[in-house]
């Protein structure tokens, strides 16, 4: 199993969502807002004044099998609308209760 931890613009939050239904991935914990800046392009989502967008973030943990098809498919939505942002970190999961 892998832990998939996905940052993204909030504008991306509903297609995220879907994304992972359509995936057999049922868990996911969403942290609502969030702000944050990408590491090496793009506007920082402060929900501020200044910068007004918001981030989103996901957790969720998928098979290992199903990993690859996951990855491919935020890849897509990422470059579909690359000014928007989306990140996904992947971490092995040991151990669980």
């Amino acid at each position: 199993m892998q832990a998939i931890f996905i940052a993204y613009d909030q504008a991306h939050h509903e297609a995220i969502i879907e994304l992972l239904e359509r995936s057999s991935c049922r868990g996911f914990t969403s942290f609502g807002e969030v702000q944050g800046r990408g590491s090496v392009k793009g506007e920082p989502h402060y929900g501020s004044h200044a910068w007004p967008s918001l981030g989103g973030a996901i957790l969720t943990m998928v098979e290992d099998q199903r990993l690859d098809t996951v990855l491919e498919k935020l890849k897509a939505l990422d470059e579909s609308k690359p000014k928007l942002g989306l990140r996904a970190f992947v971490w092995p999961v040991t151990r669980s209760i």
